[in-house]
């Protein structure tokens, strides 16, 4: 899969293998950790390659968590009684809160996944997304920086 994303990636001509990296880093799993690390391996200037990685991890968990507000207001006005499985998972959520999933959840699972389970356990949009977009910064910044350092050091750099 590496190999698969660094072919679409190189592919693109190089004033535009920014957009290369935002569209990987959109997909869930390539997240903007993994976007960072693959624009800075192709060769693009870091801070570029951060950047564009973050944005295109951001505006599809934008685009997630909205779908998720909506599906979740259209639910609540239908659901009467809770699940006892929403019940033991609002209990999770509760327990760790909005920053620490937000934070941690990219351990486990994609910032768009995290972030619409958090919308449809009932967490503030608002919040869901700042603590998303500080999640994504953080994560692709330290895989981005990481990744940079590891080719320097290869490079003899």
């Amino acid at each position: 899969m590496i190999e698969s994303l660094q072919e679409f990636t190189s592919n693109f001509p190089p004033a535009l293998q920014w957009l290369a990296v935002m569209l990987a880093a959109a997909v869930p799993f390539i997240e903007s950790y993994f976007g960072a690390a693959l624009g800075v391996v192709i060769g693009i200037n870091p801070v570029i390659a951060i950047l564009a990685a973050i944005v295109g991890n951001v505006a599809s968990m934008l685009l997630l968590v909205n779908g998720a507000h909506l599906v979740r207001r259209k639910i609540a006005r239908e659901r009467e009684v809770p699940s006892l499985k929403y019940v033991k998972l609002r209990a999770a959520f509760e327990k760790y809160g909005i920053a620490g999933v937000s934070l941690l959840g990219q351990t486990i699972l994609p910032s768009q996944i995290t972030s619409a389970a958090l919308v449809s356990f009932g967490a503030a949009k608002e919040k869901v997304v700042f603590w998303q977009i500080i999640s994504i910064i953080l994560w692709g910044a330290t895989f981005g920086l990481l990744a940079f350092l590891g080719v320097d050091l290869v490079l003899g750099g």
